[in-house]
């Protein structure tokens, strides 16, 4: 090893008890959304989770709303979508493509690829907790906070002599969302309590002190979304345990007369199963909520607080970071996102949305939660919500995934792991039924039933790669752990994709393999044929650069576990006989397999900057696409490009691959400016909550990069960020990297190999490199 860069452990000493205090002083400080007023509008409520419920806290001091999530209640049920005319069809649709006929593949593509019924419904809000309260006097000192360590929302005021907080936080431990009023003089706290839901739910008072909600979406017939019917049955129990005083039950209200305290344990429960991918009558939502509320009715407020706090801070502190200090620290948090706006520096804002965008993922991504997080991440107070709240995969899903492992949180992997897993067999049938083909399959979007077939319309919808770009993160999460369990696990999800695409593909006039039909997500070009906007093509950019990725990782997957060496074969063939990424006449990445005119040169997606990002072929390594992979986001740029919340994330991304911190730098706070509601939630608009994944995991790769086996430390550091400390970040290879710099440069690194094996470190020019045992430390 090169010594002359490594430091001693005695000189390091400081340097660690210096990124300890400057980190740890901000996670206590710094680390919290705060507010003066209450929220007036549901994206001003600030977002506590379990993985399982979500709750939207207002704050409200005389009539407070706490809207309430269910993860898995859902309107709509399984169906079996693939269009029965798709196979049959499917070599003429082909041809039509490969000879330039798109107007005719796309009028038979409309009638015999496209879903029916071609859409899903929605992802559902469970309904409200609302509390009337009784309090005597003009409020001051009024204070709402979300700190995102413990996970614990706070709302205090005064109001004449007493002072009054609540809290509310969802434990995961003991899967409850809880509740906590108190004040400082007894026999203070008066309340109306009930729970309340627009449609399809009656609520009843149980006893002196529970409340019931019980329900089933009944959903109208739609030829766009399937039959109607009586589907999805749900139901939320409430608890009511005081501290003096009385609690009893009226017009199915909970009255809380003169107690000195109270705290409310929420659970719900529908009769979805995972693993069935459906209803399950041998599940029982009432029976489920009173197993989970029996045990805890002896349970004190300050056990159960305890144990949520130890659970969830040992997941939120894994990673410390801090990116200097601000003098807007200490504004309320709606006042200091202004002032950001408006174009101040704020570094430590940065450091809070990265920590923010961690704290939700963790929230919505979890056990006891079985469903990944979805395009709102948990959080949802529509029957019909935007884009349904889906499973979005021609990018959404996988960006919200993006900060999972090196935010060092991977066990929000797992639910998304084992949905994919059960997807599979749906996937199956799609890929037989549709195309003929082996292994499995789906397009843009999917549902907690699992639908696979083609959605939306054959300009939205024709992505029959989607499944194997998801794959991605699953071996992204096998090159970060090394757990060879995991791979074993996961590897049938990416043998399935690469089995599909191998039999999906199909020759061209040049000897080519490629994708048909195809499109490059949601963008339009003009045929110079006949001059019209098409989406339908053959071999999109993206579609080859998900297929080299696949290919690549599933070759090394199989060796390592030693599987057949003919598939392994097949997919080294099919990788030589890929077309290649293309530069166009104007020196940017070709988004088709034609150099075609771009009907919108500023559209949202940049679907063929893929192979920069997330994708690991676009490195300075091939340096004429490396140039022209900023040529291409530049000419986006210039046409208006980046206007929604996830776009602009994935663009400070591409800019970190492109080790450009400035220009990275500028779009994040192009996201703070733009895309950033005043609870810090991303807006498209409306709300989407991949943009604050995608911006997190953009502030990641600025810090650390570590494809294409090497750990690149702080490869895109902004001079807004001239100090700052960072510990905890994970690298590929089971490595967690601590690092501290000052005015610009690196002063030290530590990374802890936790499984052993290689460790290549890059800093700028600098490289070292070692062989490292488990529990190694390297300094740097």
């Amino acid at each position: 090893m090169q010594r002359n860069f490594l430091l001693i452990a005695a000189g390091l000493t400081a340097f660690f008890m210096f990124v300890a205090c400057q980190t740890d002083q901000q996670s206590t400080t710094e680390f919290r959304l705060w507010y003066k007023q209450p929220a007036t509008e549901w994206t001003e409520a600030l977002p506590v989770g379990n993985g399982r419920l979500g709750a939207m806290v207002f704050g409200k001091v005389d009539s407070e709303r706490i809207q309430l999530n269910e993860e898995s209640l859902w309107a709509g049920q399984p169906i079996n979508n693939n269009n029965p005319g798709a196979k049959e069809h499917l070599t003429e649709i082909q041809q039509l493509l490969l000879k330039g006929q798109i107007a005719r593949a796309v009028e038979l593509g409309e009638k015999y690829l496209l879903g029916t019924p071609p859409r899903i419904r929605s992802y559902q809000t469970l309904g409200d907790l609302f509390i009337e309260t009784d309090i005597p006097g003009e409020v001051s000192n009024y204070r709402r906070d979300l700190d995102l360590r413990t996970g614990i929302c706070s709302v205090a005021f005064a109001a004449g002599d007493v002072n009054y907080r609540r809290e509310v936080f969802a434990s995961a431990p003991d899967n409850v969302i809880v509740v906590r009023f108190a004040a400082d003089q007894p026999e203070s706290i008066n309340l109306k309590i009930w729970l309340g839901r627009a449609q399809d739910a009656e609520t009843i008072a149980n006893g002196s002190n529970m409340l019931f909600m019980r329900g089933q979406i009944i959903d109208e017939p739609d030829p766009l979304r399937g039959p109607g019917g009586a589907h999805m049955r749900f139901e939320a129990h409430v608890l009511a345990l005081n501290d003096g005083g009385q609690v009893s039950t009226q017009d199915n209200h909970l009255v809380v007369q003169n107690v000195d305290a109270l705290t409310l344990l929420l659970t719900a429960a529908t009769d979805y199963n995972v693993y069935r991918l459906s209803f399950d009558k041998a599940k029982n939502p009432s029976t489920i909520c009173t197993d989970i509320l029996a045990p805890l009715d002896l349970r004190s407020y300050q056990k159960l607080k305890a144990d949520h706090i130890a659970d969830h801070a040992a997941l939120f502190d894994r990673v410390k970071i801090y990116l200097g200090e601000s003098p807007l620290t200490e504004l309320p948090t709606d006042e200091r996102l202004y002032k950001v706006k408006e174009g101040m520096n704020d570094p430590a804002f940065a450091a809070l949305y990265f920590q923010y965008g961690r704290y939700l993922l963790m929230n919505s991504s979890r056990a006891p939660g079985v469903l990944p997080a979805n395009l709102q991440g948990i959080w949802n107070d529509f029957f019909e919500a935007p884009w349904n709240s889906d499973f979005h995969t021609n990018i959404n899903l996988q960006m919200n995934y993006w900060p999972a492992d090196v935010g060092n949180l991977p066990e929000t992997i797992e639910p998304l792991t084992n949905f994919f897993l059960r997807l599979m067999e749906p996937g199956a049938r799609t890929a037989h039924e549709m195309y003929g083909a082996s292994g499995w399959n789906m397009h843009h979007l999917t549902d907690p039933f699992g639908r696979t077939g083609l959605m939306d319309g054959i300009q939205w919808g024709t992505s029959p790669l989607a499944g194997a770009w998801m794959t991605l993160t699953f071996w992204r999460h096998y090159e970060f752990s090394q757990d060879l369990a995991y791979l074993e696990k996961a590897y049938p999800l990416l043998k399935g994709s690469a089995e599909f695409a191998l039999d999906f593909l199909i020759q061209d006039k040049n000897g080519h393999l490629v994708t048909a039909p195809s499109t490059s997500p949601e963008n339009t070009y003009i045929h110079p044929s006949d001059g019209k906007k098409y989406q339908m093509t053959t071999a999109a950019t993206i579609d080859i650069q998900i297929l080299t990725e696949l290919f690549n990782n599933c070759i090394e997957a199989a060796e390592r576990l030693k599987d057949d060496p003919t598939f392994v074969e097949e997919m080294r063939d099919a990788l030589d006989r890929l077309p290649p990424v293309r530069i166009g006449a104007n020196g940017t990445i070709q988004e088709w397999i034609e150099d075609y005119k771009e009907a919108e040169p500023g559209h949202r997606h940049v679907s063929h900057l893929f192979g920069l990002h997330p994708g690991t072929q676009i490195t300075p390594d091939t340096p004429e696409l490396f140039d022209a992979a900023r040529k291409t986001i530049e000419r986006r740029l210039s046409f208006g490009g980046g206007h929604t919340g996830w776009s602009r994330a994935w663009i400070v991304n591409f800019y970190a691959r492109l080790l450009d911190g400035q220009a990275a730098h500028r779009h994040l706070h192009l996201l703070f400016a733009k895309s950033t509601l005043n609870n810090l939630f991303d807006t498209h608009p409306p709300f989407q909550i991949d943009g604050n994944f995608g911006g997190t995991a953009g502030i990641a790769e600025m810090l650390l990069q570590s494809f294409n086996r090497e750990i690149h430390l702080l490869p895109a550091l902004p001079s807004a960020w001239p100090d700052g400390a960072v510990r905890g970040l994970k690298a590929r290879g089971n490595f967690e990297v601590d690092m501290e710099w000052q005015k610009g440069e690196l002063i030290s690194a530590k990374i802890r190999s936790l499984s052993g094996g290689a460790c290549r470190i890059r800093y700028k020019d600098r490289v070292v490199e070692e062989m490292t045992e488990p529990g190694q430390v390297v300094l740097f």
